[in-house]
């Protein structure tokens, strides 16, 4: 999977996705992540890549122009499955559009700034729209980083163990059940006995209650009943 990212602000989204896992995918060549800094891309000795609303009204919004030559700069070198815009008005990201994503091949994200882009590029360029929460944040830089490092912990190979992702909230419509490790018993606090009996189809029901109950707490948006 190539991944690549649009943004004002590319070193905001540098540290996060050079760590850990998402390194760790990077050097085994799962994923590529290039990052374009938009300013490279426009004109005049201040590289001005905002403006001013037409019709009024506070907050800058980011042009057409250098967009377009970012966005077309890429399209001649590779085809993209999916150009995205992080913006609060998108829809909201789940495990299932997570899911999806991580089939696709290569993909643009455009990071939100300001006030937003001009609605031309929404229209010219943009498949798909993507929030990841009801607020609104300084830039689509952090949104990116949830987005990518959701989607790529998905790729086969990424994980250490490569079931673990199939048991994450979300997966099957319900949330994770509680996990335990070492010791086995801490100030009077033990692990469940069911997790120490060794008997997996037992254990596997019990993980499925628990998360079933934990739903109906927390999220019973989740369920269809």
């Amino acid at each position: 999977m190539r991944i690549d990212i649009i943004s004002v602000v590319p070193d905001l989204l540098k540290s996060p996705l050079q760590q850990s896992i998402m390194k760790r995918a990077q050097d085994k060549g799962l994923v590529q992540i290039h990052f374009h800094d938009l300013r490279e891309y426009a004109k005049g000795n201040y590289r001005q890549v905002d403006d001013t609303q037409y019709g009024g009204g506070a907050g800058m919004v980011l042009m057409i122009e250098p967009i377009d030559k970012c966005i077309s700069k890429l399209l001649l070198e590779r085809n993209y499955d999916e150009i995205i815009y992080m913006t609060p008005d998108g829809e909201t990201l789940n495990q299932k559009t997570c899911n999806t994503l991580s089939l696709k091949e290569n993909i643009i994200i455009l990071c939100g700034h300001y006030k937003g882009v001009d609605q031309r590029v929404r229209d010219m360029f943009i498949t798909r729209e993507i929030s990841i929460g009801d607020y609104v944040l300084s830039g689509g830089e952090l949104g990116a980083c949830v987005l990518v490092d959701a989607v790529v912990r998905l790729l086969p190979g990424v994980l250490n163990d490569e079931t673990s992702a199939l048991y994450d909230s979300f997966q099957d419509d319900l949330l994770a059940p509680p996990v335990y490790t070492r010791p086995e018993e801490y100030k009077s606090l033990k692990v469940p006995e069911i997790l120490l009996s060794g008997n997996f189809a037992k254990i596997d029901e019990w993980r499925h209650e628990m998360s079933y109950k934990r739903t109906k707490e927390r999220r019973p948006d989740l369920l269809n009943e």
